[in-house]
C-alpha cells in the first residue's frame, strides 16, 4: 500500500479503477490503514507463536520452547515477512489493489481497537513534538519534475520530452539570452529618403520593421509590410507605371505603438505577457530606456519546440566545422547556441555572445588577431577583429580541465 505511486494512482482513481478507488480510500487515513495492517500482522503472528510453543512442547517437552522459536521465525520470515513484502514492493499494484477489497471492511470490524490504538500512539506522538494530522505534500518542485520527465524514459517520446525540458527551463533563461541584439535588429529609420525606405521594404525578409528617427532610441513604431498599401502608391506626377511613391507621414500613422520588455524579463513571463498584450514582437530596454535587442513570440516558442522558422538572413552559417575537430565560429554567436549545437558547457551567466564571453575573459580588447587563450577545457583563437568586435574564432574542445582563465599569446 505505502508503495504505490500516488500520481499513478490519482490517475487510476479519475479513470474510475475500483481498486484504486478503494486504495485510495484507505491511503487518506495513513494512521488507521497502518494501525489496522499492524493489529492483524501482530494477532496473527502472536497466535502462531502460540500456538506452535504450545505443540511443540507438547511433542518435545522442554526443547519445544527452543524447537518452536527456530523452526517459526523462519517460516515467519521466510513466507510472512521477506517473500510477501518483498513481491508485494516490486509490484505494488497487484497486491494493494486486491488487497484494498479486504482491508476495507476489516478496518470496519476492527474499528473500536484502530480507534484506542491511534489515539494512544497519536497521544505519543504529540508528546514528541510531531502532528499526527500532518499530510505530506505531493506537488513537485521544478527540480523534481525535470527529474520526473528524464526518467521516464521511453514512456515519453525524445522529442516531446525534450520540450516538456524545455517549457521547464523557460523560468531560467531571460530574454536577454534570445534576443536579437541591437547592432542586428533590422530596422529603418524614418528620416532617410522615400527611396531609400522602399529599396529597404522591398530587401526586408521580416514583416515587422522597427521604424525610428535618427537613432534607434528613438522609436517610432513597428511598421507591419502588410500594411504597405496605405503609404506607397502610384505616382501621380510620372506616366511610367513602375514608379511609385511613398507617404512617410501615412507611413507613420500604419506603425503600430512600440511594445517595451525590460530587461531580465523570464522568458515563462514574457509569453504570458506575448498573449495578454496581443502582440508578436517586443523591444528590450534596459534600465535607462536604452534599446538592447528585440525579441519575438517565434524566439521564445522556438526555446520550447526548436528552430521551425526559416531565417533568410542566417544563410551562413555561425559555427564550422573543420577536419582537425576545431571549429570556426562568428563573434556574434550566441552562448546558449553553441552549446546547443555543439553540446558545450560554456558558462551562460555573464556575456551572451562568444565576442562578449571572450572579452570578459581578457578584461581588456585585442589590437590584432592571433591572441588565444583557454576557459575550462575549451581553447578559443581570434582570427578576425572587425569594427571594434571579434568577428571569428577558432574553438576547440581540449580534454584537460585546469586552465580556467590562462591567457597566452
Amino acid at each position: 500500500m505505502m508503495a504505490l505511486n500516488r500520481y499513478r494512482l490519482k490517475h487510476l482513481k479519475q479513470s474510475g479503477h475500483r481498486g484504486a478507488r478503494k486504495a485510495s480510500r484507505l491511503l487518506s487515513r495513513t494512521d488507521r490503514l497502518i494501525g489496522l495492517i499492524l493489529i492483524g500482522n501482530n494477532l496473527v503472528n502472536i497466535a502462531a507463536a502460540s500456538l506452535a510453543t504450545a505443540i511443540a512442547v507438547r511433542l518435545y517437552g522442554d526443547a519445544g520452547y527452543f524447537i518452536a522459536t527456530a523452526s517459526l521465525t523462519i517460516v515467519i520470515l521466510i513466507f510472512a515477512e521477506v517473500t510477501p513484502k518483498t513481491f508485494a514492493a516490486l509490484y505494488p499494484e497487484k497486491v494493494a489493489f486486491p488487497a484494498s477489497y479486504i482491508l476495507q471492511p476489516l478496518q470496519a470490524v476492527f474499528y473500536p481497537l484502530v480507534f484506542v490504538t491511534n489515539h494512544i500512539t497519536n497521544a505519543i506522538i504529540r508528546w514528541l513534538g510531531g502532528n499526527p494530522q500532518y499530510i505530506q505534500n505531493d506537488d513537485l518542485s521544478f527540480e523534481e519534475m525535470r527529474v520526473l520527465v528524464q526518467e521516464s524514459g521511453g514512456q515519453i517520446p525524445k522529442k516531446r520530452r525534450g520540450m516538456l525540458m524545455n517549457i521547464l527551463d523557460l523560468e531560467n533563461v531571460v530574454v536577454n539570452d534570445i534576443m536579437i541584439p541591437r547592432n542586428e535588429v533590422y530596422s529603418m529609420d524614418i528620416n532617410d529618403n522615400a527611396q531609400v525606405l522602399l529599396d529597404q521594404i522591398r530587401a526586408s525578409e521580416y514583416t515587422h520593421i522597427p521604424l525610428f528617427r535618427d537613432e534607434l532610441d528613438d522609436l517610432v513604431g513597428i511598421l507591419h509590410l502588410r500594411q504597405t498599401s496605405r503609404f506607397i502608391g502610384p505616382a501621380q506626377s510620372n506616366n511610367n507605371n513602375d514608379s511609385v511613391m511613398l507617404d512617410k507621414r501615412a507611413m507613420i500613422e500604419s506603425a503600430r505603438e512600440p511594445y517595451y520588455i525590460p530587461e531580465g524579463t523570464p522568458l515563462h513571463t514574457q509569453l504570458f505577457n506575448f498573449q495578454r498584450e496581443k502582440r508578436r514582437i517586443g523591444i528590450v530596454v534596459d534600465e535607462y530606456g536604452v534599446v538592447l535587442g528585440l525579441v519575438t513570440i517565434e524566439d521564445i516558442l522556438e526555446e520550447i519546440v526548436g528552430d521551425y522558422t526559416t531565417n533568410f538572413t542566417e544563410q551562413f552559417a555561425d559555427i564550422t566545422h573543420l577536419e582537425d575537430g576545431s571549429f570556426v565560429i562568428t563573434g556574434s554567436a550566441t552562448i546558449r547556441d553553441i552549446n546547443r549545437q555543439l553540446e558545450w558547457d560554456l558558462p551562460t551567466q555573464g556575456a551572451k555572445t562568444l565576442n562578449g564571453l571572450i572579452l570578459e575573459q581578457l578584461e581588456s580588447f585585442p589590437d590584432a588577431s592571433g591572441v588565444s587563450l583557454a576557459l575550462d577545457n575549451y581553447r578559443f583563437e581570434i582570427l578576425d577583429v572587425q569594427d571594434n568586435m571579434i568577428s571569428s574564432v577558432r574553438s576547440q574542445r581540449m580534454h584537460s580541465t585546469n586552465n580556467r582563465g590562462n591567457n597566452e599569446d
